[in-house]
């Protein structure tokens, strides 16, 4: 028996895992976007109203299909023998690039005090940040930013929905005045290194 197009939307969502822009669902079902969000929002209400265990999500500028918070509980159950979760400091790090994208890594460095080569390559490779461009001065060092899996990881919809920045790390002067020691972590041999091993994330509730 041939789908329905709410049951093709359904199956778009729950094969991609990542959100679909109006835009794409659109095309794949040869729908206008009103239609498609039409459809949507048809979807929505049935999860709503029946006893299901999935919702819709608006993040990362689309659509997600993912589990609803009540069933995190038996989610968890599942999931607790293999979880894995971000180091402190990948987190510290990772909070440092949202907050203040785009940012190179010796800025990182100079909030952290310590080097961040491994935690770097542990967020890079779990897809949370990436290099978006060069900064303009001597050297045009790489400039760090999140990613939209970084958006859905953490459940924003785009980095307008992140809380205020931090008191700590506004307050941080990257670059001290004169006569203040200036911390030279990438020249000096004697600075502190920090080993990152690769994690996984923690599991997100999703179909």
């Amino acid at each position: 028996m041939a789908l329905h197009k709410l049951g093709k939307l359904e199956a778009l969502l729950f094969a991609s895992g990542q959100p679909l822009s109006l835009e794409k669902m659109a095309g794949a079902l040869a729908l206008t976007q009103a239609q498609t969000a039409d459809l949507l929002e048809e979807l929505q209400h049935g999860y709503q109203e029946a006893d299901r265990g999935l919702t819709l999500r608006k993040a990362a500028g689309g659509w997600q299909l993912v589990t609803k918070e009540e069933a995190a509980p038996v989610l968890q159950i599942l999931y607790e023998q293999q979880e894995q979760k971000l180091s402190t400091a990948a987190m510290e790090t990772l909070a440092i690039v949202a907050f203040k994208q785009p940012v190179t890594k010796s800025e990182m460095e100079a909030i952290r005090g310590v080097k961040v080569d491994g935690v770097l390559n542990t967020l890079t490779d779990l897809g949370l940040i990436t290099e978006v461009g060069r900064k303009e001065v001597i050297g045009k060092p790489i400039l760090y930013g999140t990613t939209d899996r970084f958006l859905t990881t953490f459940g924003f919809n785009t980095l307008a929905d992140l809380p205020d920045i931090p008191d700590e790390i506004l307050e941080q002067k990257l670059f001290p005045e004169e006569g203040e020691e200036v911390l030279e972590l990438e020249s000096s041999e004697d600075a502190p290194e920090e080993n990152e091993h690769p994690a996984g994330e923690e599991p997100q509730q999703k179909a």
